[in-house]
């Protein structure tokens, strides 16, 4: 019998694996000799081959990729809870450049807006701290990974020395990771659905600071998972009231009647950081977390 290169024959997971696996196969077909057949793409290993996992006919395999690698990634982190931070990449921080405006008008409104920069940023540093107290598994901040407010957000947790997640999502532009995104934490997705569920697997609570079509897409799927009940309902916190109300008429939707009257109190409106925590400090404080109510889905 021919002598083989030892390797522990546990898991991970401690459990007794004697079978190869398949990090070895894709080495050893590395080693085959180059020929017109180990160079047809045919050859390739399917679970290497780039070509064949973009296929049309693979997507049900890339959805479960992308929903299983940042899952297990987390897991193995250890993070248990999240504070999720929803808002525009176009808002500056103070005394940044509004890079994103196309006239005089945006500019001012956005160069005003950067003092959401500022309370995101202070927002999840206090996260962070209560997060530094849990050993960082539980309350950990986690972005859309790109810049604006979601910058402010992992920038936050790094003036705290705690780890921070950026959700990014492959687009035209906007979404290059930010420099504070905690670089094993950094992750990049293809599905908007896929990114949208590893945005709320872990909410302890949901923040949305002013935003574009992105940031309402955010918000107006938070509040329809809880208006349903498939969704607890956590903490979910709007800074700007002014904003929010020049955009969103809550009321005008509830006095039309399609949506429930109760259904404006799914959402509470802050200015400042302290504020935010102090409504989700107190919810935790009157609420089991391990039993969190939810809407009863009628409608």
């Amino acid at each position: 019998m021919a002598r083989m290169k030892k390797r522990s024959l546990r898991r991970k997971d401690g459990v007794w694996d004697p079978l190869a696996d398949s990090s070895q196969s894709r080495l050893r077909a590395s080693t085959v000799p180059l020929t017109p057949q180990s160079a047809s793409p045919t050859y390739r290993l399917a679970y290497i081959d780039d070509d064949f996992l973009c296929r049309e006919e693979l997507r049900p395999v890339r959805l479960q990729l992308e929903l299983l690698k940042t899952e297990m990634m987390l897991e193995e982190r250890g993070i248990n809870s999240t504070v999720v931070m929803f808002g525009g990449a176009r808002i500056p921080e103070p005394g940044g450049e509004a890079w994103a405006a196309k006239n005089d008008t945006q500019r001012k409104n956005l160069e005003a807006a950067s003092i959401y920069y500022d309370e995101a940023r202070k927002f999840a540093r206090i996260c962070s701290e209560q997060s530094a107290k849990l050993h960082f598994k539980e309350y950990v901040i986690v972005t859309g990974g790109g810049p604006g407010v979601m910058e402010a957000g992992n920038r936050g947790a790094a003036d705290a020395g705690a780890p921070s997640i950026g959700l990014n999502i492959v687009l035209p532009h906007e979404q290059a990771p930010n420099r504070f995104v905690t670089p094993e934490l950094s992750f990049n997705f293809h599905y908007f659905a896929i990114r949208k569920m590893h945005f709320l697997l872990r909410a302890k609570a949901v923040t949305v600071f002013p935003g574009g079509f992105g940031t309402l897409d955010e918000l107006f799927e938070t509040l329809t998972l809880m208006q349903t009940g498939r969704l607890a309902l956590v903490p979910l916190i709007l800074f700007g009231e002014k904003f929010w109300r020049t955009i969103v008429n809550f009321e005008a939707l509830a006095e039309f009647g399609t949506i429930a009257p109760n259904d404006v109190d799914l959402v509470h409106f802050v200015e400042t950081a302290e504020e935010a925590w102090e409504i989700i400090a107190r919810f935790y404080e009157t609420v089991d977390p391990r039993s969190i109510p939810m809407a009863s889905g009628r409608r």
